[in-house]
């Protein structure tokens, strides 16, 4: 079996031909396909030659991925690079083979017209498959359209799957369990103690809740809300929340609407928590309680020294470069959502606009390009990652690892308004986020509810 996923009935290797976008999304993506071979065409060689030194998001995967490709080929010969070079793993073994497809088809039968890249790749795969019937060759790319014309032709093709952890979002993790009736009716055994105010329950389990994890929440129809902070075969350890004072918190002048918001204003003000991922419909207030939440912790208690605000946004990097103005000018009208956000937490001002501006200059807040996250460690920061179904799993972990001593971050993004063309909800990098750090001791998952923008949004929501 490899790592996309394919049993093996025979003992002849797979010939798997990587398209660029297969390396732009993970450019160690070469390394995943165990025993097998692994061809990467002349074409996408050419395409990542041409996109490595934009200023687009994707410039450096396609460094990063040349670098790999070169550091494997070594010095091997033409003539070796052609029929393939192992493969070195990090333990320093050797384990399949890269090979570079050329094309040296001296009377091209084009099935498709040449004008397009995907065209000429697919083109030399029908080739390679009439003059080797017996070698089983897999086309893998993101692009949907690319393996459909590939499947047409006959070429196998597949998506990569080897950082999709999960087939149907429906089956993530909300960050909580809403129990029916009370929650202690489920409960055969309960031990509770009291330490430093805090009221502990563990609790052993008569009807077992689906696969809980560390710090998911549990909210009965009663009124009880526990955080988990320990699992142990059917035995839990709980911390009893209560369900008012969650309620009653506050940020910036901001309070929660519902028990979910309210959960999600407890983790982003908790100084233990170093990851919280937020996610929901558009209007559930991500945006609005991570913002207030930081103000908050920046300019009130001082715990963070600066917030720093960015967001994945498809075009983003590619266009603002002709921006006029400073880094901070040319991202502001990416980061309206902020900017709108502050307003709302300031509408029964005399002022508005004089309020927004005031807090503006006062707030360490730094509007910033991922360009200019990669390669920096920032320390005691609030980072705020906003619209992150739009990152895939390599960048969101390229922008997590940011996060230096003291340093706080927070996920924001709807799965169901992703605008990056080789991204679906599976293999999203929120996705990739919220399935790794389930049991992250330091980190918590919430998913919004309702939408309480307005009634419009609400209606829109659900029925557009």
């Amino acid at each position: 079996m490899d790592e996309q996923g394919r049993s093996t009935s025979s003992n002849q290797p797979i010939l798997y031909v990587l398209d660029t976008n297969v390396l732009i999304h993970d450019p160690n993506a070469l390394l995943n396909f165990e025993e097998h071979r692994v061809a990467i065409p002349m074409t996408v060689l050419e395409e990542l030659d041409k996109l490595k030194d934009g200023k687009q998001t994707v410039a450096a995967e396609c460094r990063q991925a040349i670098r790999l490709i070169d550091k494997t080929l070594g010095d091997a010969s033409p003539a070796v690079v052609e029929s393939g070079v192992p493969i070195m793993r990090v333990n320093g073994s050797t384990k399949g083979f890269l090979s570079i497809l050329m094309d040296k088809r001296p009377e091209p039968s084009n099935l498709l017209p040449q004008n397009l890249n995907d065209n000429i790749i697919i083109n030399q795969l029908i080739d390679l498959h009439t003059r080797h019937p017996d070698l089983s060759v897999i086309l893998v790319t993101k692009d949907i359209n690319m393996r459909l014309k590939a499947r047409a032709c006959g070429i196998a093709a597949e998506d990569y799957s080897t950082d999709q952890l999960v087939d149907d979002v429906s089956l993530l993790s909300r960050g909580y369990h809403n129990v029916t009736g009370s929650f202690w009716d489920r409960v055969s055994k309960v031990e509770t103690r009291q330490d430093h105010g805090r009221t502990w329950h563990r609790v052993q389990l008569s009807e077992l809740l689906p696969s809980v994890h560390m710090n998911e929440f549990i909210i009965d129809e009663q009124g009880f809300v526990g955080w988990i902070k320990g699992i142990k075969d059917d035995e839990l350890m709980i911390l009893d929340l209560h369900q008012e004072p969650l309620l009653h918190q506050e940020a910036w002048g901001l309070k929660p609407r519902d028990i979910y918001q309210g959960l999600a204003l407890f983790a982003l003000l908790d100084p233990d928590i170093h990851l919280v991922n937020l996610s929901g419909a558009a209007g559930s207030g991500k945006t609005i309680l991570a913002l207030a939440a930081a103000i908050e912790q920046t300019m009130v208690t001082k715990r963070y020294r600066r917030i720093i605000a960015t967001r994945s946004v498809q075009g983003l990097d590619q266009e603002i470069g002709f921006l006029p103005g400073t880094e901070a000018e040319k991202m502001e009208p990416w980061l309206g959502a902020i900017t709108d956000n502050l307003e709302a937490l300031h509408m029964d001002d005399e002022n508005t606009h004089g309020s927004v501006d005031y807090i503006l200059s006062k707030v360490p807040l730094q509007f910033k390009s991922l360009n200019y996250i990669r390669g920096r460690s920032f320390q005691h920061s609030l980072i705020l990652i906003d619209e992150c179904q739009n990152l895939t799993p390599h960048q969101m972990k390229t922008i997590i690892t940011r996060a230096g001593t003291g340093s706080k971050v927070i996920c924001l993004g709807n799965l169901a308004q992703i605008d990056t063309p080789y991204l679906s909800a599976p293999s999203s990098g929120l996705t990739y986020l919220t399935e790794r750090f389930k049991d992250f001791p330091q980190g918590v998952h919430i998913t919004l509810q309702g939408v309480p923008r307005s009634i419009l949004a609400e209606y829109a929501e659900s029925h557009l």
